[in-house]
């Protein structure tokens, strides 16, 4: 019997492309959909002849509700290892196996320097006014060396952030609850003793914690308002570790000099989203592991899950994550 397999949210529409799917042929058929579903009935209805789901990252939350509509669902596999828009209690209640693929941290820690490079030296702004015929220079630019680089997180991404902030000649510090000074030590960071003192003492803000109870809101009108006026807050996180509301009031009232996000509350981020027009704020449309080497991993590793399925051996299974940062 041929399964079906659909990957959704396939937006460059590549998934067929980057991976040598041939090797399913014969027991697989497989298709992908472009456009977002942001109806779980539509998308049910889309998918409901589907054994076999590939997801990307967190662009489709996989909640009970979804999972009920989809009887025939046997495997769910998403981009990475770690996915918290699945219900993996609603899936194993289903007989749904869930499975990951390897992932990149560089891509998201390259794209952090991009929001901060822009956001310093006003590139929109100025690459705006270059191409629509306005004023040569009408901005000065935020040195980077000799700033302060403040970390919220020092994992796998923001040592690597750290790295390239050290190389620009930044003074780098970092916070996390879990923080110790012998592993900041270890990668040349200062550990600041709290968040507020690091948000005080910060030129850039850069946020690198997993989402969680602990984390979710994290960072709201208080935290903000403890920020220089002349800072700049980044996020290739997750949005819900920035409360989105005192983002926006905090970029309109001017508390902060400008903020730069690849997530949000949101996604894709409706088109009268305030945040698309805030003053000083530099969005991008959740990039931060679109690479080609990435995906080129994510869809040969899902071809890999699938086969290993089919051999009754999963591989790169997936349990419920622990709370923590």
């Amino acid at each position: 019997m041929t399964l079906h397999c659909a990957v959704l949210d396939d937006y460059q529409d590549v998934a067929l492309t980057l991976a040598d799917w041939s090797s399913l042929a014969g027991s697989v058929e497989v298709r992908s959909l472009r456009d977002h579903f942001t109806s779980e009935e539509a998308l049910a209805a889309e998918v409901g002849d589907c054994e076999i789901l590939v997801v990307m990252r967190e662009r489709t939350p996989v909640t009970a509700s979804l999972l009920a509509r989809l009887p025939r669902l046997k495997l769910l596999i998403t981009s990475g290892m770690r996915n918290a828009s699945i219900d993996l209690e609603a899936a194993a209640r289903h007989g749904v196996t869930v499975c990951g693929t390897a992932s990149s941290s560089e891509p998201p820690a390259e794209l952090t320097w991009a929001l901060i490079l822009g956001l310093a030296r006003h590139v929109t702004a100025e690459s705006t006014a270059l191409r629509n015929g306005g004023p040569w220079q009408s901005t000065l630019g935020t040195d980077l060396h000799g700033s302060r680089l403040a970390l919220v997180g020092l994992g796998k991404i923001g040592t690597k952030v750290a790295r390239v902030g050290q190389a620009f000649g930044m003074d780098v510090m970092a916070w996390s609850r879990n923080l110790t000074d012998e592993r900041a030590a270890e990668h040349g960071v200062e550990r600041a003793a709290s968040l507020e003192g690091l948000l005080e003492a910060g030129d850039f803000v850069s946020v690198h914690l997993q989402l969680s109870d602990r984390t979710r809101g994290l960072i709201g009108a208080p935290e903000l308002r403890r920020m220089r006026r002349t800072a700049y807050l980044v996020n290739t996180s997750r949005a819900a570790i920035v409360d989105q509301a005192a983002l926006l009031q905090a970029l309109r009232e001017g508390w902060i000099a400008g903020a730069g996000s690849d997530v949000f509350a949101r996604e894709p981020l409706p088109a009268d989203d305030p945040l698309r027009t805030a003053p000083n704020f530099l969005g991008l449309p959740h990039l931060g592991y679109v690479t080609r080497h990435n995906y080129e991993g994510y869809f040969r590793q899902a071809v890999e899950d699938i086969a290993a399925y089919l051999a009754g051996s999963p591989v790169r299974t997936l349990a419920q994550p622990a709370a923590g940062d």
